[in-house]
């Protein structure tokens, strides 16, 4: 079985504005010469290019997929939020929550993104792919059930498993958010229950400021199913893996899910604007292997990866190719042009060590 490659064109054509990176205009602000949000088509556009150039495409199985319905939505979003969604949105357009601006029609192609990533886990749950990936946009892990921020107007991965559940396809599912910003809404939608484990490893106080804490455990049929892995800036690749190896593998090996999907954000790049972590691409393709072998263990292999936030317009299509090529056991690759500058520019053995320490009190809390 070959990996699903789950896409849309129209997703690209997502709309927001009036923002300079994530800086209303007005007043001092200047708007950028690229202008809107770092949200932009370009990044997902550019690695689907790249993809298209080494050949990477032809390794997969592409497709696109139905909008996901109204009683889709309803299983995870209340019906008042999204009236108002679909009334803003015939009307022109707007923003309804915290820096989640969108155009005409956005509506549509939200519904269409939760679709990419409902047909992705359906595809791979009913053996139809052994693993898959969707290219969703608008990103989805920071909406809450009624309201959204962070550039996410519904949450794809939520929508995507609910619906899995409805079927009788997925009893435990666990998700693991490596995006560098913390998967609020994810963890909002199953705070309370023990039928989805939620994974999040975040830059500690960079989006949203006030969640993400160790602590945050879950709460009634919830408690312990919950696991927040707030990180300092400059983490970089060894520390990435030793969180991978010491506290996800773990926590899945204790969970079993019978699926495993991955809030695949490329936002802990290197050279991401709205974060200070050092991940390469060689950390995604490490990161997404190890996954592999944990789904192959748990789950027959069944493997989700659902695209996020990532706004380095040159960085992340070689982080995504990576990732991607990795899910796939793919022959084509794109050479990482910035790999030995990346190498060098790594934090020392010292902080290594420190990162160690700090996974050292973490791991406790979070495992036993």
């Amino acid at each position: 079985m070959s990996t699903g490659f789950f896409w849309d064109e129209l997703c690209f054509w997502h709309a927001g504005g009036n923002y300079a990176l994530t800086l209303p205009l007005g007043g001092l602000v200047q708007p950028l010469a690229a202008g809107g949000l770092p949200e932009s088509p370009e990044t997902k556009r550019r690695l689907k290019n790249l993809m298209d150039v080494t050949g990477l495409m032809g390794e997969l199985d592409s497709r696109s997929a139905p909008a996901a319905t109204r009683e889709d939505l309803l299983r995870v979003h209340p019906a008042s939020y999204l009236d108002q969604f679909k009334a803003m949105s015939d009307a022109g357009g707007g923003e309804l929550g915290l820096r989640t601006p969108f155009a005409q029609g956005g509506y549509e192609i939200a519904t269409l993104s939760a679709g990419l990533t409902r047909a992705a886990i359906d595809a791979v749950l009913r053996g139809e792919r052994q693993n898959a990936y969707a290219l969703s946009r608008p990103p989805g892990h920071h909406c809450l059930p009624d309201w959204p921020n962070g550039f996410c107007l519904l949450n794809n991965i939520a929508i995507g498993i609910e619906a899995a559940k409805a079927d009788g396809l997925a009893p435990r599912v666990a998700v693991l958010d490596w995006d560098v910003h913390h998967g609020n809404g994810t963890e909002a939608i199953f705070y309370d229950r023990d039928d989805v484990l939620t994974i999040s490893i975040h830059q500690e106080k960079n989006y949203p400021l006030d969640t993400g804490d160790v602590g945050d455990r879950g709460r009634d049929a919830g408690a312990g199913y919950n696991i927040n892995v707030p990180l300092p800036p400059g983490v970089g690749h060894v520390g990435y893996l030793e969180v991978i190896d010491r506290i996800v593998l773990p926590a899945l090996d204790a969970y079993r899910p019978d699926l495993i999907v991955v809030a695949c954000g490329f936002d802990a790049g290197a050279f991401d604007p709205l974060a200070r972590m050092l991940c390469t691409a060689e950390t995604y393709a490490e990161m997404t292997h190890k996954l592999k072998q944990s789904a192959e263990k748990h789950c027959a292999g069944k493997l989700v990866l659902v695209h996020e936030g990532g706004y380095s317009e040159a960085y992340v299509p070689f982080c995504g190719h990576a990732a991607i090529a990795a899910l796939a056991g793919a022959k084509s690759q794109a050479p990482d042009p910035m790999r030995d500058t990346l190498r060098q520019r790594q934090p020392n053995a010292a902080f290594d060590r420190f990162i160690s320490g700090l996974i050292d009190e973490m791991a406790p809390v979070l495992l036993g």
